[in-house]
């Protein structure tokens, strides 16, 4: 795979600089790159109008008339998956990096060493977000994108997928359990929830970020506490 990587800031040097960085990081872990370089938020969405195929943004915050916040709203609108990186002199944006689920802020001048950090988490993400459960429903085989299921419950001899749409179909939770990844944790009999969405664990259930509540089994809780902060290492 070659990862898009847009960088885009007013200041030619600092683009330059951290293109030149993004092109080692490629070369020194063997990872195909495509680097363009904008210099300024404009002239990058004139051009993602015609290519929405970027992978990876590394988006200065200070810029011209829009800045890289405003920037990322407008792309995290219709593109969840793009890795977005801030680059700035400031911390005052930092409430704004999760408002458009920003995955690192970077500090100016940029350091080698954390900048491959970034990208190598960038690139594990990506990765990640490319796992898809494969399901039967209705006669249609349907690919859902494990990091958009929130949970899963059975019901009897039926199991229903609670993703950006609701998928029910006749089978077990251990069946479909065996297309999971360690992102999922079995909470019962009849649930299984995805750690990424999960707000708040109590003792006897689990609250995610949508509002849903999810019944725990007895006995759960100290397990999903230990897979929740390995999930997060």
């Amino acid at each position: 795979m070659i990862y898009h990587i847009a960088v885009c800031d007013d200041s030619e040097a600092d683009t330059i600089c951290i293109s030149t960085l993004v092109k080692k990081w490629a070369d020194e872990n063997h990872v195909a790159v495509k680097v363009e370089r904008f210099f300024s938020a404009e002239a990058f969405l004139f051009q993602y109008v015609e290519d929405k195929t970027f992978d990876i943004l590394l988006l200065d915050v200070e810029m011209g008339q829009m800045n890289g916040v405003e920037l990322a709203k407008k792309i995290r609108a219709k593109n969840s998956t793009v890795q977005i990186i801030f680059v700035t002199g400031y911390n005052d944006y930092i409430a704004d990096g999760y408002d458009v689920s920003a995955l690192h802020y970077l500090v100016k001048p940029v350091k080698e060493e954390k900048l491959f950090s970034v990208l190598c988490r960038a690139k594990d993400k990506l990765i990640w977000q490319e796992r898809k459960l494969l399901l039967s429903v209705a006669g249609e085989i349907v690919r859902i994108p494990l990091y958009e299921i929130r949970y899963i419950k059975v019901s009897g001899n039926y199991v229903t997928i609670y993703a950006k749409e609701e998928y029910t179909l006749k089978s077990t939770l251990a069946a479909i359990e065996k297309q999971l990844d360690n992102s999922f944790f079995h909470a019962g009999r009849s649930y299984s929830v995805n750690l990424g969405y999960i707000r708040k664990v109590c003792r006897t259930q689990v609250e995610l970020s949508g509002g849903e509540m999810i019944p725990l089994s007895r006995g759960m809780y100290e397990s999903l506490n230990r897979a929740i902060i390995n999930y997060e290492k």
